[in-house]
This record gives C-alpha cells, structure tokens and sequence, in this order.
C-alpha cells in the first residue's frame, strides 16, 4: 500500500486543514505561515546522488560541486562507474563520497518499483546504501515520491519548531519526535511542511533547502 501521494498544491492544502481541524496549535502555525510549499521533487538517482552531494556542506557549496558533475556528465549510474577518482575529485568530491557516490550507482535500484513500495519499504531500501541514512530516505519519500504520511524525525528544524510551538521545555528528541508525529497521521508530510514554515517564521531563516 503506498498510501496518499501528495502531488498539487491542493493536496499539500487538504492536508493542511486537516491538521489545523485537530491541533490548534498547528492551526495557529498555518496563520502565521501562509500557504505552504508543495516541495516535489525529481525522483531517481541523480536526486539521491545530489542528495550525497550536499552532505555537511553549504548548500552554496553543494550546488557548486553539482554543476560540475552536471558539466562532467556525471549524473548517471554509468557515468559514476566508469569515472576514475581523478575524475570525480575534480569536481569536488571528496573520497568518502566518491565511495558513497559509486556504492549508490553500483546498487541498482529500481527506482520504478520504489513508486509502488510501502513507506516503510522504501526506507529500508534506501539506508541499505553506505551513505544514505534515515533523513535522506525520509525526505526523498516525502518530496520525490510525494509520500504524504512520512516524517523527518530526526530533522532538527522540526524538531526544534515544535519544541517552540507546542511550548516544550526540551527539543525533542527523534524518539520522542516520533510520539509526538504519530499525532499528524495520515498527513504527516504536511506537518512537517507547516513546522519547516513555521521554523522560518521563528527564526527566521529556513530550516530545509
């Protein structure tokens, strides 16, 4: 069962009142948000390889390294295999990501089935690759796949958005985070859209590129 696939910005809307009808806290949120972006993105290796791309860098510097590989035609599982180091360090990549970078295009997923497969599923096939953890599986779920019942738990924006809105005396935790989510169900994706809003309302800056 796949579930509820967000895919218009109607869909993002009808999650949103659902939600501002059983929390008042996150009716609140949406007053001070506005309407909320759908997100969608691409699906496929170039995102997840974008994704690896990005890791514990500024997100100047993220785009930067993949408009190389871009120029480089490197954006394909072949392409990465047959490139050699010296090829993949001139665009930027650092040895742990070229590691990462060649385990995703050698681990042939396919992405086709990954659109029919459980939340769940989908998870567990994606933290299967070195490199690719819990927050990355989760949020290519949520924005690629427009899983409307996923949740980045673990996201410290969100985390520390609702540490704020439900008037927490800690940041939870992503256990704790995970009680607290179970709440949002079945519109999950969409909280955590209105605590990413909510998150750049608060602080100012935003949460999530």
């Amino acid at each position: 069962m796949t579930g509820r696939i967000i895919e218009t910005n109607a869909d993002v809307e009808e999650g949103a009142d659902y939600l501002a009808g059983i929390c008042p806290r996150m009716a609140h949120a949406r007053e001070l948000t506005g309407p909320l972006p759908l997100r969608r993105k691409p699906e496929g290796f170039a995102q997840l390889l974008s994704a690896i791309v990005s890791q514990q860098v500024s997100t100047a510097s993220a785009a930067a390294i993949w408009a190389r590989m871009e120029a480089a035609e490197l954006t394909d599982p072949a392409q990465v295999l047959a490139a050699s180091d010296d090829d993949l360090r001139a665009v930027g990549l650092s040895r742990q990501k070229m590691r990462y970078s060649r385990a995703l295009a050698d681990k042939d997923i396919d992405y086709s089935a990954l659109k029919d497969a459980s939340d769940a599923d989908i998870i567990t096939t994606l933290i299967d690759v070195p490199g690719i953890g819990t927050w990355t599986a989760e949020i290519y779920a949520m924005f690629s796949l427009g899983r409307a019942d996923v949740f980045a738990h673990g996201d410290l924006a969100l985390q520390e958005a609702a540490k704020t809105l439900y008037d927490l005396s800690d940041r939870p935790k992503e256990r704790e985070m995970r009680e607290i989510a179970e709440a949002w169900s079945p519109w999950r994706s969409v909280a955590a859209r209105i605590l990413w809003a909510y998150y750049r309302v608060d602080k100012q800056r935003e949460g999530i590129r």
